[in-house]
């Protein structure tokens, strides 16, 4: 008896709702104007949110025009109102769209991003919608959504009163806290929430600092009309377990590091059902080239390939070594061996358990041998890191250790999508981080005892290298946080 009743009031609240929007997507094909501006702001958010190529998944989609912009590989739509996909489907007839409750989807495939876009306020049970959408994930699947903020409860009423917009029914009025918890409750761990949009007015230049730089402040950021919130799934055991069986690509740039080369092949353990080792030279003065030939002479059962480098810099050398890789799994070690390479295996561990996508080695928690790094490399880094967590919105303690684990379906991504940022990085680590956060991997990270050098000298300048990366700060900035 009280299923019934629950399903006659879900009935209800659904038949309601798919009226209003019928009634509302005539209104609003005629006269937008009060949320144009809105949603041209939302969509720029997910411009940056979403490569294009993906194949996406919009529940709630409207008339499509946000599925539409994000220009996916294969994209569908879903909505209860058929007054809305009317519209869609004349307007962008190339893209798919199913009239379907969001509470049951009939669908039986995978997507690499689904978007909730303004839709849990107005949902009967999100949980029931985020269990639901669990099944719609791969591995590498993201989920985003954006909801209003509970402060605009008011000002949304009095616009709406008066009739400039805002046509919604009674609606759901959700803290990020709560929403993360139901995200969480459904199997999902949440990567990065971030309020957007102080004016959702066209008022010329008021409206682009408050939107742009204003809302990343405090305290202007608990002001933001919508937060947007990006989520992946928690991996099940039975994922884990298939991607055990892996192969992993160690990637090393070696420059003037002649004398660690047989240390090298000597401890790099086994990782993965296959270990590749890629050394790639980058113009050494001393006879590290040949000594990397004649190491893989001496270690015949082992997998290795050696590369000249033709650029310059460490980021070069590691992007030619990426290039050369054949593993689901791609590792960079420093030939320097200041990261113990019997480390490596709780990264790679790391990895596919699912504990991130992207594994960032830390030399900043254990104390660390006395010369491994001089004091005001250390201040430097502490700094960088302290900038870099506020800008990525995640915590990024080292942003210089050389030791980082990925996914080469994820660096292909990064790579496809490079020209957003431009090759700017001579060291390679804030390029794939940059790349990581504007993908929304979640960056986990793996602290590791930090060696002293036993061969050669660090070929990082701590004051021309120091101002590089200060200028690296102001343009990721530039490029992630004020968009």
């Amino acid at each position: 008896m009280m299923n019934r009743c629950i399903d006659s009031r879900r009935q209800k609240y659904l038949h309601e709702r798919i009226s209003h929007w019928d009634k509302v997507v005539k209104q609003k094909i005629r006269n937008d104007r009060w949320s144009a501006f809105y949603h041209e702001l939302l969509q720029q958010y997910y411009l940056f949110l979403v490569p294009p190529g993906l194949k996406v998944l919009e529940i709630g989609c409207g008339t499509g025009d946000l599925l539409a912009a994000l220009k996916p590989r294969v994209g569908v739509g879903i909505d209860f109102s058929i007054e809305m996909l009317k519209h869609a489907r004349t307007r962008y007839p190339h893209l798919t769209f199913i009239q379907a409750d969001a509470h049951s989807i009939p669908l039986h495939e995978s997507f690499d991003v689904i978007i909730l876009s303004d839709l849990v306020n107005d949902l009967w049970d999100v949980q029931v919608v985020f269990e639901m959408v669990r099944k719609f994930c791969h591995p590498h699947t993201r989920l985003i959504t954006n909801f209003f903020n509970n402060i605009w409860r008011i000002p949304l009423a009095l616009v709406k009163g008066l009739g400039l917009g805002a046509d919604v029914l009674e609606q759901n009025w959700f803290s990020p806290h709560d929403v993360a918890n139901l995200l969480e409750l459904s199997g999902f761990e949440v990567i990065d929430v971030s309020p957007r949009i102080l004016i959702p007015l066209r008022i010329k230049f008021l409206a682009k600092l408050a939107n742009r730089y204003l809302v990343n402040l405090i305290p202007f950021n608990w002001f933001g009309l919508t937060n947007i919130m990006i989520a992946r799934p928690i991996s099940t055991k039975e994922e884990i377990i298939k991607f055990r069986g892996t192969k992993v690509s160690v990637i090393i740039a070696a420059r003037n590091e002649a004398g660690n080369i047989d240390n090298i092949l000597k401890r790099v353990p086994e990782l993965g059902t296959e270990t590749e080792l890629i050394f790639v030279e980058g113009h050494s003065t001393d006879n590290t080239f040949e000594a990397v030939e004649a190491a893989i002479k001496r270690f015949p059962s082992l997998k290795c390939r050696l590369y000249r480098q033709t650029g310059k810099g460490k980021g070069d050398a590691v992007r030619l070594g990426f290039q050369k890789a054949v593993g689901d799994i791609l590792l960079i070690l420093d030939a320097d061996l200041t990261v113990p390479p019997e480390d490596l295996p709780r990264f790679i561990q790391a990895l596919i358990s699912g504990k991130g996508d992207f594994i960032n080695g830390v030399r900043l928690v254990y104390p660390m041998e006395d010369k491994a790094m001089r004091f005001f490399n250390i201040i430097g880094n502490k700094f960088f890191s302290l900038a870099f967590t506020w800008l990525l919105g995640q915590p990024i303690k080292d942003t210089l250790c050389g030791t980082k684990v990925f996914w080469k379906q994820d660096y292909d991504l990064i790579e496809a999508n490079r020209s957003y940022f431009g090759d700017f990085d001579p060291f390679g680590d804030f390029d794939l981080l940059f790349g990581a956060a504007k993908l929304n991997l979640k960056i986990a990270e793996l602290p590791i005892r930090y060696r002293e050098r036993t061969y050669g000298e660090t070929n990082i300048s701590r004051w021309s290298h120091g101002w590089l990366l200060l200028k690296m700060v102001l343009f990721a900035a530039k490029r992630i946080k004020f968009i």
